[in-house]
């Protein structure tokens, strides 16, 4: 089904961008591997729909050898990165 009338694109064309190596993340990265960018805007929650349901249907059967299993939230913590400034040690109220 087409899911964006402004740059013709269907959920065929989501789903091939989000079982790349390195699946998009967000709509916006979704329009960048299709080679376009949002226009009006009313196709983002359908997109992110589709992309939830393909990374959810790749977490249940296939997390063991799946190359997406820090994008759909199933990899170990010691794998997930840590959230920008949460590796630099806290100075707040720390005297000099």
């Amino acid at each position: 089904m087409i899911v964006c009338s402004c740059n013709v694109f269907s959920d065929h064309d989501i789903r091939k961008a989000v079982s790349g190596a390195q699946p998009p993340r967000t709509p916006g990265q979704v329009y960048g591997c299709l080679g376009c960018s949002a226009q009006c805007g009313r196709c983002a929650r359908t997109i992110k729909k589709i992309m939830d349901e393909a990374l959810g249907a790749c977490a249940k059967s296939c997390c063991a050898g799946c190359p997406h299993t820090a994008a759909h939230g199933s990899a170990p913590a010691a794998e997930m990165p840590a959230p920008v400034g949460m590796n630099a040690p806290a100075t707040i109220g720390v005297a000099a």
